[in-house]
This record gives C-alpha cells, structure tokens and sequence, in this order.
C-alpha cells in the first residue's frame, strides 16, 4: 500500500479536531504507574499533550490522596479522558463511564472490555454493546480495540468517531506487531481518527504509527517506565511529530533493487525530468 500525502496546506503543526475540540498535539498521553504525582506532572507538560487518559477505578476519588491526584492531573490544563481500564462486562463499563462523567464533568470516555486477561485483549462483542449504550446516552466514545477491520467498521456504524487500536497488548512494549493490519485500517476507514493505544515501547514505534498515517498515538507505560519519564515524554513528542511530518512529505516507495541516487558522470541532473 501507498502512503498519500496531506493536503500542502495541512502542515504538520496544524491543529486537528476530536469530537469538535481542537487539539495541537497527536501525543495522548496516560497517568498510570509514574514513580511520584510530580514526575508524572513533569512528563505530561514535557509531552506537550493536550489529552491525558485517567482511571476512576484504579484510584480512590473520595479519600484524601485520591482527590490530591486529581488536582496534580487536573493541573496540567489538560482535557481529562476518563477511561474504563479493568471492566470485563459492557454492563461494568457503561456504569463506570456514567460515574466518571459525573465526577469530572466530561462526556468523553475511552472505553475498555476487556475480554482476557492474559494479554488483555478486548472483547468485541462487550466493546460494541457497551459503544452502542453509552453513544445513546451521549457519550464521546473512544474505545480500544484491536486492529480487526470488522469491528473496527462495526465500531463506525454506531457512531465512534475515534478509533483506538492496539499496536500490541498493553504494557508488552513490544511496539507495531501486525503494521499491515494498521495500514489498512487506516487505507479503509479514511474519515475516522485512528490513534494506536497500547503497546508503543520506544518512541520509533510511535514514529511508525504516524508514518502509517495515523492520527495520533496514546501511550503511558513507556514513559511512565521509563529510566527518566520526563527525558522520555519530550522523545515520544518528537517522535510523533516527525512520523506526521514524514507522512505529510509523502515517502519514497520502497524497492527491490538498487537505483543510483547520483547520476552517472555526464547525465544531466534533469535526466529523468520529461517536463
């Protein structure tokens, strides 16, 4: 498959527009597994996301550092995106985005059913009857799911306007694992935002994702985990802002054989311009 470039007058630093909100960055970003509150304040700003992803049932919003939680996350001035991350039933998952819409005021959830927990994998079925429910009742769905191009239709057809699938399984790090699968989301779904979740290990992952032409990358563990978070979010930042770029400049194909890139002695630079 071919990459087709954007339009010349979409640079890269353009912003872009999720359910309405205009963003300036592709970087989506989670607060999970950080070794303090303040590295991970540190690393959401040294990301430059404008999204950062939260979980209402891995925390304990009524008590005294659960609500200090909140307030480190909440003042980083990023648009909050409340996830379901360890629901198992649809039912599980509609009730904690309804509790996690009255708590931070926002009807934007990134929804997770998760249907095995040995590699975390999501349930299809759950995923798309919990999408269906909460799409009724006004949500602004962004569900995780993986890269098969069935569900991923299903998904569209109910309303999702995002699409999240997984490069790997969560927290492997082993980075874009069926790239194939990915180019032809992107090559049949053209008008959904794709953003790659879960297994982005190093930042030449994310890199691969934007020059695949997706969207925009969600990542946590890798830098969460990483030997210095800070160090590495301003990485991650950089990485996907050259992935997008390489998209937007339309690369070379790949070859078979050798081509000389410089003419031989003699040939005219214009050689090969019929103009």
């Amino acid at each position: 498959m071919t990459h087709k470039p954007i339009a010349p007058d979409q640079t890269p630093a353009d912003s872009w527009s999720v359910y309405g909100k205009t963003l300036r960055s592709r970087l989506f970003i989670g607060s999970a597994l950080y070794p303090s509150p303040r590295i991970m304040l540190d690393s959401i700003r040294a990301s430059g996301a404008d999204v950062v992803t939260l979980s209402l049932r891995r925390q304990a919003p009524d008590s005294k550092s659960g609500d200090h939680f909140w307030k480190y996350i909440q003042s980083s001035g990023c648009l909050l995106l409340p996830n379901t991350a360890g629901c198992h039933t649809a039912q599980e998952a509609v009730t904690l985005a309804k509790m996690s819409r009255e708590l931070f005021e926002t009807d934007w959830i990134k929804l997770e059913v998760i249907g095995d927990d040995y590699n975390l994998q999501p349930d299809p079925f759950g995923l798309l009857e919990a999408a269906g429910q909460l799409i009724q009742d006004g949500f602004k769905v962004f569900p995780y799911c993986t890269d098969d191009l069935v569900l991923c239709q299903r998904l569209q057809d109910l309303g999702c306007e995002v699409l999240m699938p997984w490069g790997a399984p969560i927290g492997t790090g082993k980075g874009l694992i069926n790239p194939y699968a990915l180019e032809v989301l992107r090559a049949r779904l053209p008008d959904v935002n794709l953003l790659v979740d879960a297994g982005i290990g190093k930042p030449s992952d994310a890199c691969q994702a934007m020059e695949l032409g997706f969207d925009g990358v969600l990542l946590n563990t890798a830098v969460a985990q990483a030997l210095d978070p800070e160090v590495m979010a301003a990485a991650f930042s950089d990485a996907v802002s050259a992935g997008r770029k390489a998209y937007a400049g339309g690369m070379m194909p790949s070859r078979n054989l050798a081509r000389p890139s410089t003419p031989v002695p003699g040939t005219p630079f214009w050689h090969d311009n019929k103009a």
